[in-house]
């Protein structure tokens, strides 16, 4: 945090360097943000390169009693919405498909097990299945292992807004795959707080 925050002291008084190691020390995670977003390595990279952009144009904003890995997930998550409402894909309400359930559950339901058990590309799929504010709090959730208070601060909304939307969008992937008639393992239950906590792109 400490050496963090001296890189963005010295960028700002120009140090490209010290931007530079800005750069070396956040660009997975910023790339695996926006793939797993986005769903194409192209527009990844090209993502990930504008938030950088946008990253050094706004530093001079940037609150240094604010953790400076939220704030530069809350640029990349904000620039990869930008392009896929751009991209002028219309989602139904969630709302219309699955209802909430009047008390979240501490515990995985079977069909909601369900997801811990696809491959790497198939819960990808799943991922590019929901709409963009549901995608990015799994992903900032399960391959960032952000806390609900970090997310809530990254998307502008309240923890148990965050609480809920993570619900749905697992119970909504879960669906798909009941969809699918991929339910052959669900004698395991599967904690519903386990986390993928890896950084390899899927």
């Amino acid at each position: 945090m400490a050496d963090e925050r001296w890189c963005v002291a010295r960028a700002l008084q120009g140090d490209q360097g010290a931007f530079t190691k800005l750069v070396d020390i956040y660009q997975t995670p910023v790339y695996n943000l926006c793939y797993r977003m986005l769903g194409s390595a192209a527009e990844a990279e090209d993502a990930a390169q504008e938030t950088f952009v946008r990253i050094y144009k706004h530093l001079a904003d940037y609150d240094a009693e604010q953790k400076l890995s939220s704030w530069v997930l809350a640029i990349a998550s904000h620039h990869c919405i930008d392009r896929l409402r751009r991209r002028r894909i219309t989602w139904l309400p969630l709302e219309d498909v699955l209802p909430l359930p009047a008390e979240t559950r501490d515990t995985a339901r079977p069909e909601e097990s369900a997801v811990e058990h696809e491959s790497s590309a198939e819960v990808r799929d799943l991922l590019q299945g929901l709409p963009a504010d549901y995608r990015l709090v799994i992903t900032l959730r399960y391959w960032q292992d952000l806390s609900y208070a970090e997310i809530a601060q990254i998307v502008g909304n309240t923890e148990s807004a965050v609480k809920s939307k993570l619900h749905r969008a697992r119970r909504m992937m879960a669906q798909q795959i009941l969809s699918q008639g991929k339910l052959e393992d669900l004698a395991c239950q599967v904690p519903q707080g386990k986390r993928v906590t890896d950084n390899a792109v899927l």
